[in-house]
């Protein structure tokens, strides 16, 4: 997804990062298609876990819900995911995508499990 990381606070248990929504996911509408702003905030809250949890456990989602509240244009994003409540068998994810002028176009919050972060090895 372009994805770039930006900064984490630990004490916030908060991650930025940084997205470039290409041409080709806009729709004939003139914006990003909605599954794809799913996406993106998906990312930015999954990330948000697993840097919170120094990244030993990633979030396996039960439930995201999405609110978009401007169209969100081809170019550079801003995603803000953050870790809301954790524990030990469920937890609470929040995430909002700006533009480059900081101006607020999707928001997102997930409910999930938190489970050991995949290695990649069989």
């Amino acid at each position: 997804m372009g994805v770039a990381f930006e900064s984490f606070d630990a004490e916030r248990e908060e991650i930025t990062l940084r997205f470039i929504a290409p041409d080709s996911f806009i729709t004939p509408r003139g914006s990003v298609q909605g599954g794809l702003v799913a996406g993106f905030l998906d990312e930015v809250m999954g990330w948000a876990h697993v840097w919170a949890t120094d990244h030993a456990e990633a979030p396996l989602n039960l439930e995201i819900s999405l609110t978009l509240l401007r169209p969100v244009l081809a170019g550079p994003l801003v995603g803000k995911g953050r870790v809301i409540r954790r524990g030990r068998r469920v937890i609470f994810l929040e995430g909002e995508l700006f533009d480059e002028l900081g101006n607020l176009l999707a928001r997102s919050t997930s409910t999930a499990i938190p489970t050991p972060r995949p290695t990649g090895e069989a």
